[in-house]
């Protein structure tokens, strides 16, 4: 298993980062907000699950070893494949999906593109006495990546898409959360953005 790739950017895409690992470029699939992180040319390590299929080698790349450690829970549970345990984890961070299974709260899990109310109950069923202790208080923050000034908007738009949603109600929902942003404050990190815009997805449904 690769665990973790450590290198160079050489390429940012819509889903994807190419991390150089001497001379050999590594295609790593990534959340919305894990490559809002990334710069080309600079570089970076990512945690990395490796999913094997008969005509593919995927390799998906977060952030964080708990980001990671919790796709590859997701994905025990009936139903749950690599695509959809990714936009689980970018729409929600890892202790609310943690904290949602331990609780039951199917509502918070439905605001995922492609979970349901009977795929959330059955994620539940399955995976709430596997999760481990829940943190009941908030973790310490850590320091975010600021969002460009300019752009944001094109990256969180592309972000929408990726996890579902079609490009009018990701332009939609980017111009919603662009209008509510003061104006003589600095932009949030892309992470922010990107949950102010799903849960203004949420409202409109």
């Amino acid at each position: 298993m690769i665990s973790h790739v450590r290198g160079r950017v050489t390429a940012l895409g819509p889903n994807e980062a190419v991390v150089d690992l001497g001379g050999l470029g590594f295609a790593v699939q990534c959340a919305p907000a894990t490559l809002a992180g990334l710069q080309v040319g600079a570089e970076t390590t990512l945690h990395t699950s490796l999913v094997v299929r008969e005509d593919s080698l995927t390799l998906y790349g977060f952030g964080a070893a708990d980001e990671r450690g919790l796709f590859e829970l997701l994905q025990t549970a009936s139903g749950v494949g690599p695509k959809l345990a990714q936009a689980i984890i970018a729409v929600l961070d890892p202790l609310t999906v943690r904290r949602a299974l331990a609780s039951g709260d199917v509502a918070t899990l439905t605001r995922v593109p492609g979970v349901g109310k009977k795929s959330a109950e059955r994620m539940i069923l399955e995976l709430r006495e596997r999760i481990g202790p829940v943190p009941t208080a908030e973790p310490a923050a850590a320091d975010p990546v600021p969002a460009a000034t300019a752009g944001w908007q094109s990256q969180v738009a592309q972000g929408l898409v990726g996890l579902g949603w079609s490009s009018r109600d990701a332009g939609a929902a980017v111009a919603a959360v662009a209008e509510s942003l003061p104006a003589d404050e600095p932009v949030p990190a892309m992470p922010v953005l990107l949950r102010q815009a799903i849960r203004q997805l949420g409202r409109n449904r």
